[in-house]
């Protein structure tokens, strides 16, 4: 029979009693109080094995008061539960020595489990070693459980230099985790550095990857410094690791075991110190039975696997999610929306083949070209119907993509002239009265930036270029 002293702090008598019953019939003695103050009391007077806290209390904040605890008994196990189910959250309670960090509402018997594990743990200092950041900083956002399980993960992993394999489809915020671990980790303080395996070459990828010897190879007139050589210190991201070829996956384990690598050319073994976070949107063991990914080099990389979900195993997230695109825009100079319950349960529904990088792109599009303050349910129904300039898949945007799409609106408009056409040319002029607003409206909600506003726009980035110079758009550079 597990024997201990609890102490419980919550100002919600439910939650004290339901942790009461609990506790005891685990065989743990358990104190409860509603406020800061009777905790520290006993704390200070040298009571209780483990303390179990709320966040938020009415005399003061645990996220302040736990520092005091861990100051004057460093062996003391805290668990901080909340319902401010954020990534900060996670992160503050990490920070300021919380043995666990659990979300309101928890389950009982993986509080049970951990209270456990907390007092059968041999006695560590635990110590925060960095400031508060910024509570609006939040790189990751979503409260459901999913999500939570990953933000108490990333808590664990922030001061280890642990490899991390992240895997996930595309567009659901790999390389956002991927940062998160570099910025809230002991290794902030030095570069992050990204690079994406099925954006290069094969052929050159060793030469980014490890930098080259001035007339290693056709072309190379001077020495060029590799990623891992602009990483010492900090971070290297590499993402889409399952497309890295295998004369580059040899060297990077190589790496990996020795710590150390030679420059396409050179001879001279070069110590290195980079945290290596891969990620992948591919099985990497099918690749691994098809013979295009090493199994030893899996092994090494997979030390800490984290899985995203997709959008669509996280529905619940929606809705923070709308607010956090809708506020970003709203920085970046866009007019400010809101968007009506029957519009959010339309977004809940749809499949989200695209992830979180198509709920942005879809908000950022709301933001940009729709002059209502509240985006209503018809609104987003007439959206994921039919995506605004979107050409449909059996197109490829190219020469005319836009005019092509944007035809399409206009076709169906003209079709209720019946025989009674239009004058000669007005079709034309619209088309072009319709294109100019709305690609100034996308390259103002981008700062200019082309990629993304014919992303926005959905159509080639080439296409948008011959557009832009047509029209004679003016465009608006970023002024960051």
């Amino acid at each position: 029979m597990p024997t201990g002293n609890i102490l419980v702090a919550d100002d919600d008598a439910a939650i004290r009693t339901v942790l009461n019953q609990a506790l005891s019939r685990a065989g743990y003695e358990v104190r409860l109080t509603s406020n800061a103050a009777t905790l520290w009391r006993w704390v200070a007077q040298g009571e209780g094995d483990l303390v179990i806290t709320d966040v938020v209390m009415p005399d003061e904040n645990a996220f302040d008061l736990l520092p005091r605890i861990k100051k004057l008994r460093p062996d003391l196990p805290v668990i901080v539960m909340s319902a401010q189910n954020t990534f900060m959250t996670a992160i503050r309670a990490s920070e300021r020595g919380a043995y666990e960090y659990l979300p309101k509402p928890f389950d009982l018997k993986e509080l049970i489990a951990i209270v456990g594990r907390a007092l059968a743990e041999p006695k560590q200092k635990r110590e925060p070693d960095r400031a508060d950041q910024d509570g609006d900083a939040i790189p990751l956002v979503g409260r459901s459980p999913a999500m939570q399980d990953i933000y108490r993960v990333l808590a664990r992993l922030m001061q280890t230099d642990l490899t991390v394999m992240i895997t996930g489809e595309s567009g659901t915020g790999k390389e956002l985790v991927a940062r998160a671990l570099h910025d809230y980790g002991k290794r902030r303080s030095g570069p992050f550095v990204a690079i994406n395996m099925a954006a290069i070459p094969r052929d050159l990828i060793e030469s980014e990857l490890f930098g080259h010897e001035k007339g290693a190879f056709t072309g190379a007139a001077s020495r060029s410094a590799g990623r891992f050589e602009q990483a010492e210190g900090g971070t290297l991201f590499l993402d889409e690791i399952g497309d890295m070829p295998m004369d580059a996956q040899t060297r990077l384990l190589r790496v990996l075991q020795q710590g150390e690598y030679t420059t396409v050319g050179g001879r001279t073994p070069i110590k290195t110190d980079v945290r290596i976070i891969a990620a992948t949107n591919k099985d990497l063991r099918q690749l691994i039975n098809q013979g295009l990914f090493r199994e030893d080099l899996y092994f090494r990389l997979n030390v800490v696997p984290i899985r995203l979900p997709p959008l669509r195993e996280r529905s619940e997230d929606i809705g923070d999610l709308v607010r956090h695109f809708f506020t970003l825009a709203e920085k970046e100079g866009l007019p400010a929306k809101q968007i009506e319950t029957a519009a959010l349960e339309r977004l809940r529904r749809y499949r989200w083949p695209g992830n979180i990088r198509e709920l942005e792109n879809l908000i950022r599009r709301l933001a940009a070209l729709y002059p209502q303050d509240v985006i209503t349910a018809s609104v987003i129904e007439s959206e994921l119907a039919q995506p605004v300039l979107a050409p449909p898949p059996e197109e490829k945007a190219g020469e005319d993509g836009l005019s092509v799409s944007v035809e399409k609106h206009l076709a169906t408009y003209f079709d209720g002239f019946g025989d009674h056409l239009p004058p000669p040319g007005l079709y034309h002029r619209i088309l072009r009265e319709v294109e100019y607003p709305l690609i100034s409206a996308a390259l103002a909600a981008t700062r200019g930036n082309q990629i993304k506003a014919a992303e926005l726009l959905g159509v080639n980035r080439n296409t948008l270029r011959k557009k832009i110079r047509d029209l004679d758009v003016q465009v608006i550079r970023s002024s960051r």
